[in-house]
């Protein structure tokens, strides 16, 4: 375990608000384009009859607001630049090509964490991820520094969030002459790929486990991530594993006189 998450502590809230929380959770998995108000209804079919200020304020604490800039998570930093958004239309070729990171709340038995991963879209493989009690940019530079000592990726892809915006994490791909990409403000689908391994992450593992402590919730992350990367078949990789077709794609591109393959399912498809 990295030392920095050794000693975080979950950070905390009322135990009604936890139960909000982790509704809320469920239902943006569900239906990312819901705003504020129809997050109330939602809850309100749930037995919660609460305002829309409070349901804003849980919604800003965990960094969602439906298919709308992310008050918390991508939220540009003053002074900090902002990239365009590269991948439209663009044909991922091979591994290293493109990859992306995203930050998502995880919620504990008795508090919340969050959770920061890079993934390389050609093969959904994860190079690295982090947890944070904080939504500062510590863990995210962590999880790059572990990510780019497997090699660096020709376009990095993030959101506008101030984690990913900071000179702290620009320079470090610029210096390395990697192209830098955001999201357009308000679309939540530019990066698709994360988006999706969020949803199967918290439904494949973090409903069903209700982790109670950080410890808990390292170790079993760290035993899910190793089964979505070796074990786990994509349907969208004919059902290989990630790791099988990360690195058959990096020893078929060193083969002297290889040609790059083309992406089967295209940057559209999560599946």
């Amino acid at each position: 375990m990295p030392r920095s998450t050794r000693y975080y502590q979950p950070a905390t809230e009322s135990d009604e608000n936890l139960r909000l929380m982790r509704l809320l959770d469920e239902q943006y998995l569900k239906t990312p384009f819901y705003g504020s108000r129809k997050m109330v209804v939602a809850l309100a079919a749930h037995g919660y009859a609460i305002n829309r200020k409070r349901v804003q304020r849980l919604m800003r604490l965990m960094g969602v607001e439906g298919l709308a800039p992310r008050r918390n998570t991508s939220r540009p930093g003053k002074g900090h630049r902002v990239f365009p958004y590269l991948l439209r239309n663009v044909e991922i070729r091979h591994a290293d090509h493109v990859w992306s990171t995203d930050i998502t709340y995880i919620p504990l038995r008795g508090g919340f964490m969050y959770l920061t991963a890079i993934m390389d879209w050609y093969s959904r493989y994860v190079l690295a991820w982090r947890l944070s009690d904080r939504l500062d940019g510590a863990f995210c530079l962590e999880a790059l520094d572990e990510a780019l000592k497997c090699g660096k990726p020709e376009i990095f892809n993030t959101d506008q969030g101030t984690q990913f915006t900071s000179i702290e994490f620009t320079s470090r791909l610029l210096d390395r002459a990697v192209a830098v990409s955001m999201d357009g403000r308000g679309r939540a689908l530019d990066n698709v790929f994360v988006e999706r391994l969020w949803r199967s992450v918290k439904y494949e593992d973090i409903y069903l486990k209700e982790y109670a402590t950080v410890d808990e919730l390292y170790e079993g992350l760290q035993r899910y991530f190793d089964l979505y990367n070796h074990e786990r078949f994509h349907q969208a990789l004919d059902y290989q594993t990630p790791y099988h077709v990360y690195h058959w794609g990096l020893e078929q591109r060193s083969r002297p006189g290889s040609r790059e393959r083309g992406n089967r399912q295209g940057v559209g498809s999560a599946a």
